[in-house]
């Protein structure tokens, strides 16, 4: 089981953010463009630096907690990293400024 580590923890993470768009109407989160063309703007460049990183062997992905599926050295988990984590912390955000009334 060790192998969906990090896949069931983006798991639980997309578990407890998800449902914050509908609870608290977050519409700018349903705008899927753009939404995704902030995440893409954030995870180019760390994709970049990820990748270059794990090729010169300054760090590593544990093959007994990843799936073994890999993308240009990346395992596939590393790359679902990138859109999982903006997508929660935009969606976290958002839920945020709905509470404090900062959102029309």
């Amino acid at each position: 089981m060790r192998h969906l580590a990090y896949a069931a923890a983006l798991v639980a993470c997309l578990a407890v953010t998800v449902p914050l768009v509908p609870a608290f109407r977050l519409h700018r989160v349903r705008r899927i463009r753009r939404v995704a063309a902030a995440i893409g703007c954030a995870a180019a460049p760390f994709v970049v630096w990820d990748v270059l990183a794990t090729r010169a062997g300054q760090w590593h992905f544990d093959a007994a907690q990843v799936l073994g599926v890999r993308l240009l050295d990346l395992p596939l988990e590393e790359w679902a990293f990138f859109v999982v984590i903006p997508f929660a912390a935009i969606a976290c955000f958002e839920a945020v400024g709905a509470l404090l009334g900062r959102h029309r």
